[in-house]
């Protein structure tokens, strides 16, 4: 599985713990080890600016899903094949305020946008009713699954 991270952002933030959820998350998912993803954490002004290109939307968001090969989860009998999903990018700034507005942390806040902006490029998405059950009981469903895992792997602790 090849997972690029690159932090432009300026926080510093756990980059191994959020490269950990996306194999994590993939692996849950079913899809293909040959699969590549990039995460790229930006800052607020870069983030204004792929918000206001590509969503048409005035001043930063939190996160934002770059879909490539159109990927959908496999099966435990038929994995994803292998191919690009895409760039998921996330503003820390903006996921540290609304960690302090939900009470949480902020690797919290980074790991529920990194696990949300994965599953939009997998294809979910969440404008309906029924789509928006669905994506965010996985959502919270792989949230839960990474902290045991990770909590029990030696020496780390989500």
């Amino acid at each position: 599985m090849s997972i690029d991270l690159l932090n432009e952002s300026g926080h510093e933030v756990d980059e191994a713990q959020l490269v950990r959820l996306v194999a994590f998350d993939l692996d849950k998912l079913f899809v293909h080890a040959e699969a590549e993803v990039s995460i790229v954490l930006v800052d607020v002004a870069a983030m204004e600016q792929l918000h206001v290109q590509w969503m048409d939307e005035p001043g930063p968001t939190d996160v934002l899903s770059f879909p490539m090969d159109e990927l959908r989860p496999g099966t435990q009998d038929r994995l994803t094949p292998a191919g690009l999903l895409g760039d998921i990018v996330l503003c820390p700034e903006v996921a540290e305020a609304q960690a302090a507005e939900a009470g949480h942390s902020l690797m919290a806040e980074l790991r529920l946008l990194t696990t949300h902006g994965l599953l939009h490029l997998l294809g979910f998405d969440h404008a309906e009713p029924a789509e928006r059950d669905e994506m965010f009981g996985l959502q919270d469903q792989l949230l839960a699954g990474f902290e045991q895992h990770d909590a029990g792997t030696p020496g780390r602790s989500a």
